[in-house]
């Protein structure tokens, strides 16, 4: 089995070692073909609390953490100054 990954946006870093990314999907419409972005909210684990809001992150599915949180900040790609 892969190893879930996803690339989002820090929308949220007031927990402790916490943050919330938000993830992007843009689909075509099954019937209609224009381009729909929906998007989805994750709670992942940040050990060192590095990451600001605005920072562009890939976060990776683990172990449950808590009631809600089921990935882990694998690495920053993107700060915001």
């Amino acid at each position: 089995m892969a190893i879930k990954e996803r690339v989002g946006v820090v929308v949220s870093n007031k927990m402790d070692k916490t943050v919330v990314v938000a993830v992007e999907s843009r689909n075509a419409h099954p019937k209609y073909g224009k381009i729909v972005v929906r998007t989805k909210k994750y709670k992942a684990h940040d050990e060192e609390n590095k990451c600001q809001e605005g920072d562009r992150v890939r976060i990776q599915e683990t172990r449950p953490l808590s009631r809600t949180k089921r990935w882990q900040v694998i690495d920053i790609l993107n700060t915001v100054q």
